[in-house]
């Protein structure tokens, strides 16, 4: 088994997740939050037990800095803007598993589009690096995330469980997916991932009371936490809100 030592604390997990500037643009930040050094820093005062970066953030703001010795790395290795329309996401591998160990990481994620008709080049490039990482004792996260015509018009909380079974069966030792909208439907997606663990991901910003509560409901679950962007450094006291969220996970 891969240790998840190093970015769990007593099998929980809050990662404070900034690799939304590649898929977004600049549209989530203002003048403060748009500075990866803020967030970071963010990260460290928190207690969070990771950061999520791309490449170049990693190598610009984290490498042989101050930071990399006070928080945890963990490296996206693919990603995708929002500008090209009409056709089914493809996220491409664009950092290699020894790319992302030479800039410190200790744990690696990637998105696969799940029911996207590029799944199957996503799903042949998480294995590659699964079987990399494991060589070498590096946990890796699955963003499972639902996208494409495809599941148009099908059930939401079947998908999801689909997502998490599939990280499973590809060999990620922690998947990433959405809140299904309900307790029982995360219940049975966590449950179809087995042994592998299970986070959730923030979203999109939300008033700070129903996202502490949704939260809440998470962790009803055996989830064993979040992975949290916009609903902690686009509020207005991201410390405060990511130490809230910290009790709630960590209760």
């Amino acid at each position: 088994m891969i240790s998840l030592d190093k970015i769990t604390t007593r099998g929980k997990a809050l990662y404070l997740a900034y690799d939304q500037g590649f898929e977004h643009g600049p549209s989530d930040f203002n003048d403060e939050n748009i500075d990866p050094n803020f967030i970071l820093d963010i990260g460290i005062k928190s207690g969070s037990n990771a950061i999520i970066l791309q490449k170049g953030i990693a190598e610009k703001y984290y490498f042989r800095s101050e930071h990399a010795k006070k928080i945890p790395l963990i490296l996206k290795l693919n990603g995708k803007t929002n500008l090209v329309e009409g056709q089914d996401p493809y996220s491409p591998l664009l950092c290699t598993v020894d790319e992302a160990l030479d800039l410190g990481a200790v744990a690696l994620g990637y998105t696969i589009y799940v029911g996207s008709e590029f799944e199957s080049k996503m799903t042949s490039e998480f294995s590659s690096v699964v079987r990399q990482a494991h060589e070498k004792g590096i946990p890796v996260i699955g963003w499972m995330y639902l996208a494409g015509k495809s599941i148009a018009g099908k059930d939401k909380k079947e998908l999801t469980a689909y997502c998490a079974r599939l990280g499973l069966e590809l060999g990620a030792d922690i998947i990433k997916i959405k809140y299904p909208g309900d307790l029982e439907s995360l219940k049975w997606a966590v449950e179809s991932a087995g042994k592998t663990k299970v986070v959730i991901s923030g979203g999109v910003k939300e008033d700070e009371k129903e996202f502490l509560e949704t939260a809440k409901t998470i962790m009803e679950t055996e989830a064993i936490g979040m992975a949290v962007g916009r609903n902690i450094w686009q509020n207005k006291n991201p410390i405060e809100i990511a130490k809230k969220l910290k009790e709630i996970i960590f209760k």
